[in-house]
């Protein structure tokens, strides 16, 4: 990249721009910050709105910078330091590398206080598990490969577990050790951190934000919500719960009778699903605060993990394709069940499969110690706030089972399905007037039908379409 490309950039996560050397406290720590998180260039003498001011005795001030950062910052960083000539005035071009002595830090603050790292264009004091994740990723090892000793195979929900990889493999003890899910640890097998996260009896309460929320909100602004589920499943079962709570909330909005016709649906599953597990597979499990969050909006939808992006890694080489694993025994298992492709393809392919359906770009950011990753849809999904009025009373049913009559008619698109799965995919707690009612006119329609006419009551019965007879 040329200098005047440098110039004309925003700063960013690996770019800053300082007017002088009269501050040296914010320069030092950008030092850090880049240092410790990707890297990155500080270029001293231009203004905020890059005017190229130049430094004084650009010669004195190297040596000033260059014993600041000896005497300032711990473990010894030696960034390259240059001088360059821009419109007649001299700078300092000072360039830092991702350090494999991370974490540094401010020696006045030590390092409980002085350590920072880089989010978006600005730095951000790392807490101690931030910092152990750094000290981590400088050792090759993962979070979740690491034992947990007070536990046993015990801990583990093996049903679940077998249950998610059916008859592709046996999970014996052999299995459970070469997918790091059992470990070594003192003459015992102990689970991993990966394996209760994945499939541990009481996940949440080993780690307190392991689980999901999910609300769909009114309009473009996370202020009024109208329905929020918690999900605490397994991880690979979560992503289909996940999954199902958009579904629902994707028919309310949707032109139906425009969704049947096509046999499509009006919010990008393909690429929404990606991102879930894409936020599963790499959040920082430790960190402490909040769950992963998903976020229906009108507009958009809006999916939140826990933990800035890996040391090294930036926003741009994540949508170039570039991948780094957080969680390996997460991404193993995930990769196992099918549920991951390939290595580091997931991103590259949400960002094309938006632009062949015509979506807004999505959007990835680093925001506070979070990664939020927006996807934006084609056409508004709207509802209303009388939808949240009354939800019992009989005259919103009645008025709910036309809207209801839609949803069954699209849900069955795809083949036959029984009243327990209509009720979950319309996001019903359970078969109510108004969805009985719509059953029946359907039926009396006849624009649905049962696949066991001559036993309504089966317990193995199932609706279809008319018009669908030819499908299971």
């Amino acid at each position: 990249m040329s200098f005047q490309e440098i110039l004309n950039s925003p700063e960013s996560k690996t770019l800053e721009f300082k007017r002088d050397l009269s501050s040296p406290k914010p320069i030092l720590k950008t030092l850090v910050a880049f240092a410790n998180t990707a890297g990155g260039r500080l270029l001293i003498g231009i203004r905020d709105d890059k005017k190229t001011l130049g430094v004084d005795n650009p010669l004195d001030e190297e040596e000033r910078l260059s014993s600041l950062i000896a005497d300032a910052i711990s473990p010894r960083l030696v960034p390259n330091i240059e001088l360059m000539t821009v419109e007649d005035k001299t700078i300092l071009v000072v360039e830092v590398f991702l350090s494999n002595s991370r974490p540094h830090y401010l020696n006045k603050e030590g390092v409980e206080q002085g350590v920072y790292v880089r989010l978006g264009y600005s730095n951000r004091q790392a807490d101690q598990p931030l910092v152990d994740e750094l000290r981590r990723s400088v050792a090759g090892t993962a979070f979740d490969e690491m034992p947990m000793p007070a536990l046993s195979v015990d801990d583990l929900d093996l049903l679940a577990a077998q249950q998610a990889f059916g008859d592709t493999r046996h999970l014996d003890e052999q299995s459970l050790l070469s997918l790091k899910m059992l470990t070594h640890h003192q003459g015992r097998l102990v689970p991993s951190k990966g394996a209760i996260l994945l499939f541990g009896k009481q996940r949440t309460f080993h780690f307190s934000d392991a689980w999901i929320q999910c609300g769909r909100f009114f309009g473009t602004k996370k202020l009024d919500i109208f329905d929020h589920i918690e999900i605490d499943e397994p991880l690979p079962k979560a992503v289909d719960e996940v999954m199902l709570f958009l579904k629902k909330h994707a028919f309310r909005g949707a032109d139906l009778s425009e969704v049947r016709r096509k046999d499509v649906w009006s919010i990008p599953l393909g690429i929404l699903r990606e991102v879930i597990i894409n936020a599963l597979v790499h959040s920082d499990y430790s960190q402490r605060g909040a769950p992963i969050r998903v976020v229906f909006l009108d507009d958009r939808i809006e999916v939140e993990s826990p933990g800035i992006l890996l040391s090294g890694l930036t926003i741009e080489e994540m949508k170039q394709g570039i991948s780094r694993i957080r969680n390996y025994v997460i991404a193993r298992v995930f990769r196992e069940l099918q549920l991951i492709e390939q290595w580091g393809t997931g991103v590259r392919r949400i960002f094309q499969e938006a632009k062949e359906l015509g979506l807004p770009e999505p959007k990835i950011e680093e925001i506070g110690m979070r990664v939020r990753f927006t996807v934006y849809l084609q056409k508004p999904h709207l509802i209303t706030q009388g939808s949240q009025q009354e939800p019992a009373s009989r005259a919103q049913s009645r008025a709910q089972s036309g809207a209801q009559s839609e949803s069954i008619l699209s849900a069955l698109t795809d083949g036959s399905l029984s009243a327990v799965e209509l009720v979950a995919i319309l996001g019903l707690d359970s078969k109510t007037g108004a969805f009985k009612r719509a059953i029946k006119e359907l039926l009396e329609q006849e624009k649905i039908e049962y696949t066991i006419p001559d036993k309504p009551n089966s317990r193995l019965q199932k609706y279809r379409l008319v018009n669908n007879r030819g499908k299971a």
